[in-house]
């Protein structure tokens, strides 16, 4: 067997042991997944009176990504701290990055139901073109890249599941309930919108807004927001390659 072919049997059984496995065993595991980015369109097209629900929808699909970086740090300290399979890892045949990326493959077929719930959504509500569908899904990778990126990193450095919560917690104030990821950033003050775009949710709910057709982008914003995304990205995978720490010190 080739070392090419080894990285993605690796990958592809870490992602059956922690993503399909949980589904069929525990299917209510679904609802928790799922709970947050349906409550925020539930009160958000309450309160709106169905206005923003579109809005709403865009921001579910960008929220549920998010949340991906927060189920992988959350199980990394587990396997890291309570079941001691980081350990064994370390002194096995695979490498970090192919034990990671099989975590992050697992969130993300963990979180498709939450995605194709949104889908639904989209195709009831609005009209869906082929351009925004490849759009969207471009922008839905970069957000589980990044995520998944931030999740592996803070997850090398607790040294208790608990301390995960606290900062679940605060990823996500930061990333999908603070900035305009369920409404339109042109509400904001001035001020604030200055300050919703230090956020990367923020260009990634520009362009899934862009493809539903619920702004008007310019050929400039929409490159724009394309390369602070990919920034972003790139940015946050060289840092968890450089500071992540695979191995206690």
């Amino acid at each position: 067997m080739t070392p090419v072919r080894k990285r993605v049997q690796a990958v592809l059984t870490i992602a059956y042991m922690n993503g399909i496995v949980p589904m069929r065993t525990q299917p209510l595991y679904l609802i928790g997944v799922m709970a947050s980015p349906l409550s925020f369109l539930f009160f958000i097209d309450i309160a709106s009176g169905g206005l923003l629900l579109p809005y709403a929808i865009a921001g579910g699909m960008v929220l549920t990504m998010v949340s991906i970086g927060t189920s992988l740090q959350t199980d990394m300290s587990h396997y890291k701290q309570d079941l001691k399979l980081q350990d064994v890892v370390v002194a096995s045949p695979v490498e970090a990055p192919t034990y990671v990326a099989g975590l992050a493959f697992s969130e993300l077929v963990y979180s498709l139901p939450g995605i194709i719930v949104f889908a639904i959504l989209w195709v009831l509500n609005l009209h869906v073109t082929p351009v925004a569908v490849v759009s969207t899904l471009g922008v839905l990778l970069l957000v589980w890249a990044f995520a998944s990126a931030l999740g592996f990193t803070l997850a090398t450095y607790f040294a208790d599941v608990r301390e995960t919560f606290i900062f679940s917690t605060l990823i996500s104030l930061a990333l999908s309930v603070l900035p305009p990821v369920y409404y339109p950033v042109s509400i904001l003050p001035a001020w604030l919108q200055k300050v919703a775009y230090l956020s990367p949710t923020t260009y990634a709910a520009d362009l899934v807004r862009g493809a539903f057709g619920l702004e008007s982008l310019s050929v400039l914003s929409t490159l724009a927001d394309w390369g602070v995304l990919i920034g972003f990205t790139v940015g946050l995978l060289a840092l968890a390659a450089w500071k992540a720490r695979w191995r206690e010190p």
